[in-house]
Order: C-alpha cells, then structure tokens, then sequence
C-alpha cells in the first residue's frame, strides 16, 4: 500500500456545514429524548438518581431510590428503534431508602442522543415507566481532569447531558480521526513515538513540521495495522537552519498528540527533561520531547555540537600546555 499518497480534507465550508447539521439534529434528537408525556403515558415523573455518572464514556453507574418495593425493574437506553435494557438490582439497606443500581459498560453508543427510562414492574403485573432527571452535583470543583472523557479506544465521547424539559439523556458524539500518541521513548541516539489511528484515520506518511514557518522534514513511520512507530527524524530537524525549534508531528495528516483523555493541561501533568541525543553522524543534539496545553506532541531541538566542540577547545588547550 503507497502510504504516501495524498488526502483532500473537505474545504472549510464544507465543514462549517456539516457541524451546523451535526448541531441541529442533537438540538432536535434532545428535545425528543428529554420529552416529558403525560400521565396517560406514564412518564411525566422524573427520578432523581442518588448517582448518575459515565467513566471513560464506557462505563455507566446509576443508583436512585427504589419508587417502590422489591420487584422487577430495568433501566431502558434507547435511540429510535435501538433499545439497551439493563436491570436494576434492588438492594435493600437497614434505617436508609431501599436502592435500585446498575453498573453497565456502554458499547455501540452511535452518534446521537438517547433517552434513559425506568421501567419498574410490581408484583401484580403492572408496569411504570419513569424518566430520569441529572444527578445535583452542584458546581464541579476546579481539578485538574474534566468532568468528561472521550473513550480511549473508539474516541466517542458520550456524555450526560440535561434536556430542555429537565430529564437527563446521554449524548454521543463520535471522534474525528485522530493521531492518538500511545507513549514516546527517548533514547541516546533519539527519539521513537508509538500510537495508533482513531475512528478510521488512512495510514500515511509522516512528518515533523516547523513552527512560524512551516518547513516540513519527512520522518521515518512503521504501521502494524492501525499502530504507527514514529523514529524522530533529529538530524534533519536541527540541519533545517540554526537557533533552537519546536516542531510538530503529523501522521497520514493528522496531528499527533494525547487527544484522548479528560487532563486539562498535559503540558502540566507530564513534564519532561531536556536530554541530549547524540545522532549515529556524531552531531549532539538538544531536544525537548513535550506535550502542549492542548495535548499535541511537540519537539524542541537545537543542534550544540558547534557549541561543545568551542567550549571543549580552551579545555584541551589548558591541558596540552600544563
């Protein structure tokens, strides 16, 4: 396969157009979803969860007080014609409320909004249906991860999101294709940075890309399916001009970078070293291997063997006159 082919984005207006689009069927899907009926339809009365949280947009976790006493119940996920029913386990507590929880790992969430529903039934047969309201959680403290993560494996981000009539429902919203960086190792003759393609990203060439003005160096890039290793390409990036750099990282044209992951600022949260790297060409190079506030994966180098070599010289001077 010529990985080295080249990829049209869509034009600017194109996109524009699109994320309009994608805007108004949520704004629509969640105005259907958190609708309230009457109490013909047996569910105007919104619960309101002791517990309502999503882990890693995978994981769901619901606890509310149970409406009645032991019986069958099950929270129904749905979305048009898809439905997920989860059952609720009734967990009886001495001198506190009796509880119905779930713990459900969410899979096959497709790009929109779904409505969450308990639907108990008594002994005698009869059934309700309840809507769910968000849990109060109040104002979130300021931390330094965010109240939300895209799923590190598909890059859906799925959220509980509150409607316009107060219920909450879960929204999801897929990932564009991303270059998602696994880790990278520093060595002494440089630097390797391992990832992998997100939600359908093409493999493609790499490259390190300047800074302010843009000059762009090939790199060195490995695929074993989805996974890419990136070699850094050091001797190029310093041999591009004098002074010191930062460089970014594309891959098939995507930026690489930590994208998946709920810390604010990665830049604070991994700090790294400078390090020096010395090339097999027998340059030293100075490079800083970091990510950015926004997470992507950048590279500051600059090339000090000129630097060392005059440093080193009065030095050698010194010892050869002693």
């Amino acid at each position: 396969m010529d990985h080295s082919a080249p990829r049209f984005a869509p034009p600017p207006f194109a996109r524009r157009l699109l994320t309009t689009a994608r805007s108004t069927r949520f704004r629509l899907e969640r105005t259907a979803a958190g609708r309230v009926r009457g109490p013909a339809g047996r569910a105007g009365t919104l619960l309101a969860p002791v517990h309502l949280s999503l882990r890693d947009s995978r994981t769901l976790n619901v606890a509310l007080a149970a409406p009645h006493g032991p019986g069958r119940a099950r929270l129904l996920i749905t979305r048009g014609p898809r439905r997920i029913a989860v059952p609720l386990t009734y967990e009886p507590h001495t001198g506190a409320t009796p509880l119905l929880t779930a713990t459900v790992t969410l899979r096959g969430m497709r790009d929109g909004v779904w409505r969450l529903t308990v639907e108990t039934r008594d002994a005698d047969g009869r059934v309700r249906r309840y809507g769910l309201a968000p849990a109060d959680s109040g104002t979130p403290p300021a931390t330094p991860t965010a109240p939300h993560a895209p799923d590190p494996r598909t890059g859906t981000l799925v959220r509980v999101v509150r409607a316009r009539s107060g219920r909450a429902v879960l929204q999801a919203t897929r990932s564009r294709p991303r270059a998602e960086l696994v880790r990278f190792v520093p060595s002494g003759d440089g630097i390797t940075v391992y990832g992998r393609l997100v939600a359908g990203g093409p493999p493609g060439a790499a490259e390190a890309v300047r800074r302010r003005d843009g000059v762009v160096v090939p790199a060195e890039v490995e695929w074993e399916g989805a996974a890419f290793a990136l070699r850094v390409p050091l001797a190029a990036m310093a041999g591009a001009g004098p002074g010191q750099w930062v460089w970014d990282f594309r891959v098939g044209r995507l930026p690489v970078g930590r994208w998946l992951t709920d810390v604010r600022d990665p830049s604070a949260a991994y700090p790294t070293p400078f390090r020096v790297h010395a090339l097999p060409g027998g340059a030293l190079v100075r490079a800083h291997a970091h990510f950015t506030r926004t997470g992507a994966f950048a590279v500051t180098c600059w090339d000090i063997t000129d630097a060392v070599r005059e440093s080193d010289a009065p030095r050698d001077l010194a010892e050869e006159t002693s």
